[in-house]
């Protein structure tokens, strides 16, 4: 009992008391004790047990009732009840209503259960910041906390906002973000994201972000808004219970007066049998297990490091055929690196120093790289009239030599005689008073899991895997054999992505199409593919927004992790739809014919709702433990 709410723990003693009292009359009723008395006294003696145990329903349909909610599952439950009443079937009529709320526990149980797989997120938030005030530290609301400030962070305590480390270093528990229980170390100069856990050693912290801004925020609007988008399943039972509801009550009013009526029959048998039909017909199966269902499967999700928007996007998943990845920084890791340097007519070290020294004014990651690669310190007052060539590369002057650097076109306007380079990486050309010194290439490495992920996708039913870049051919053909990529387009600006995506969009006949990217360009084509991917630990906060998924530390793999849960998930949904219709309609026959009685009314209403449910709660289990 401890893991129930207040609520829970109350209705739960309602119902011993209740089946206490109800056996014990059960008893006399059976030997005859209550023969003899008057109706009204024997309908009192159950209405004691019945209103312990069904009040809050009675409550609840007068409140529905007075809004014009009136054909719900409560207002069945009370025609029901009260008709077996009625008629004489008081032991029937408490049991209905006993049974009935054992089922709304149980379901209230696992609903909890399920919220709480999500809400295990909200662990994240962060309680206090630490500032650094008269030689102390003072506990400050993060929200107060602007960008740009120092913060503590001892051990043990949770990241409050994002930032970068600037003195101490320290293990990282990122657990509860990415669903990896291994430690991260972080020291000096690396960036901390809110909502982990510093788990040895006290850092120091330069914010980056307000704390609306930051990881933890976003994650917690994105967990909070995940129930309210509904898949296009769960829209269309809301529709069918509407008209469902309504629908066997008057089939059940027609069923106890017409056959009197036309053929004769007894009142109070027709009226006993529709009650079972009213009893039986209870949507309750449906109208849970369904939403249980596709919460469990987001619950999943974020077990895993994996924040699925809605479940709208749970059931897009599962339909997935195509799936279109941005190159840099999804398929490899988006950190370039000199992977060699070809002279001509000067040595390696000359070649990588002129290349240095030009681009040491840019903050470009393939400038950053090429100073890297020099690793000596820069004089920049050797260099001067710097100047950017739009779409070609850089003109200096380094000690009185005009340098050229960047691409072949830069070499060729400026008539350069240089051999265009063939292989993988990008190509960066040297100049220097108009002959060529050489070629420098960078290369960007393929991220760890990205084949396995491809694999993985094809093997969960993906037709399709497509690579846009803005890299050469040459670098693309690469990638993409090495990958086993199906189908990809090179030398590609922001633009030409939205526009390929539209084309595989129109010729996808069967199946959705997803995009998974990470920087701020990709905003645009994650908002217009059906299912929207984001690489959310490194990723731009442009493309988390319009993305509909979020890969919490960048493992392709739990793409195809989320397409195997909302699978389970979907096969779930349709189960328990196909076994409550088919079970309910059996039996509602068999109510009709006179042939069921009113217990297994309770089992065709609560029995199979509890079953249902039971089935939904797999939906929690992540694929992995599926």
């Amino acid at each position: 009992m401890k893991n129930l709410t207040k609520k829970q723990k109350a209705t739960l003693i309602r119902i011993i008391i209740t089946f206490v009292l109800f056996a014990g009359l059960m008893i006399p009723e059976h030997i005859g004790v209550f023969e003899p008395l008057p109706v009204w006294v024997e309908i009192l003696i159950f209405a004691v047990p019945y209103a312990l145990i069904g009040y809050d329903i009675l409550i609840k349909a007068a409140k529905n009732i007075s809004h014009g909610q009136v054909f719900d599952e409560n207002f069945l439950m009370i025609i029901a009840t009260v008709a077996a009443f009625c008629i004489g079937e008081y032991s029937e009529a408490v049991a209905v209503m006993l049974f009935y709320q054992v089922g709304e526990l149980f379901q209230s149980v696992a609903v909890g259960k399920a919220r709480r797989s999500i809400s295990d997120l909200m662990d994240i938030a962060p309680e206090y910041a630490n500032i650094e005030q008269n030689g102390g530290l003072e506990q400050v609301d993060p929200d107060d906390v602007e960008p740009d400030s120092i913060i503590v962070v001892l051990s043990g305590e949770r990241i409050p906002l994002d930032g970068v480390i600037t003195e101490g270093e320290t293990m990282l528990d990122t657990s509860a973000l990415t669903g990896e229980s291994a430690p991260r170390h972080a020291s000096v100069g690396d960036e901390v994201i809110s909502g982990c856990i510093n788990g040895s050693g006290t850092i120091k912290v330069r914010t980056t972000k307000a704390y609306e801004d930051s990881t933890v925020a976003r994650i917690l609007e994105l967990v909070e808004n995940a129930g309210s988008k509904k898949a296009k399943t769960e829209k269309f039972i809301t529709r069918f219970a509407k008209i469902y509801t309504p629908a066997v009550t008057i089939a059940a009013l027609l069923l106890a007066v017409i056959p009197p009526l036309l053929f004769g029959g007894e009142w109070g048998e027709w009226i006993k049998r529709a009650c079972i039909f009213l009893v039986i017909s209870c949507p309750c199966a449906l109208v849970i297990s369904v939403p249980l269902g596709f919460f469990g499967g987001i619950g999943a999700a974020s077990k895993a490091g994996i924040l699925v928007k809605g479940g709208n996007y749970l059931e897009a998943v599962s339909e997935i055929k195509t799936v279109v990845f941005d190159k840099t920084g999804t398929l490899t890791k988006g950190e370039f690196k000199v992977s060699s340097i070809e002279p001509s007519g000067c040595t390696r070290d000359k070649l990588s120093e002129l290349a240095a020294h030009v681009e040491s004014f840019s903050t470009h990651p393939i400038a950053v790289s090429i100073c890297e690669e020099y690793g000596k310190p820069i004089n920049a007052g050797r260099v001067s009239e710097v100047e950017e060539i739009a779409g070609h590369g850089i003109k200096a002057v380094i000690d009185g030599s005009t340098v050229l650097l960047g691409n072949l076109a830069l070499m060729r306007n400026n008539n350069i005689p240089a051999a265009a380079y063939s292989g993988s990486g990008t190509a960066v050309y040297a100049a220097e008073n108009g002959e060529y010194r050489g070629v420098i290439i960078i290369s960007d490495g393929i991220k760890e899991g990205s084949a396995d992920a491809i694999r993985q996708l094809k093997e969960a039913g993906v037709e399709r895997c497509v690579m846009l870049t803005g890299d050469r051919k040459a670098e693309a053909d690469a990638i993409s054999a090495q990958l086993g990529i199906d189908l990809h387009y090179s030398e590609l600006l922001p633009a030409d992505k939205v526009q390929k995506v539209e084309e595989l969009l129109k010729d996808s006949t069967a199946g959705k199409l997803a995009f998974a990217g990470d920087g701020i360009n990709d905003a645009p084509v994650l908002a217009r593919a059906d299912v929207g991917i984001a690489m959310g630990s490194m990723g731009s906060d442009a493309a988390i927004e319009a993305a509909d998924i979020v890969i919490m530390d960048d493992d392709l793999r739990k793409i195809p992790e989320v397409m195997r849960i909302a699978s389970r998930t979907m096969r779930i949904v349709r189960e328990n739809i196909v076994f409550a219709l088919a079970v309910k309609l059996a039996v509602m026959i068999l109510g009709a014919l006179g042939i069921a009685n009113m217990w297994l009314a309770v089992f065709a209403d609560v029995g199979v709702a509890v079953i249902a449910i039971l089935n939904s709660m797999r939906a929690l289990r992540s694929a992995r433990s599926a």
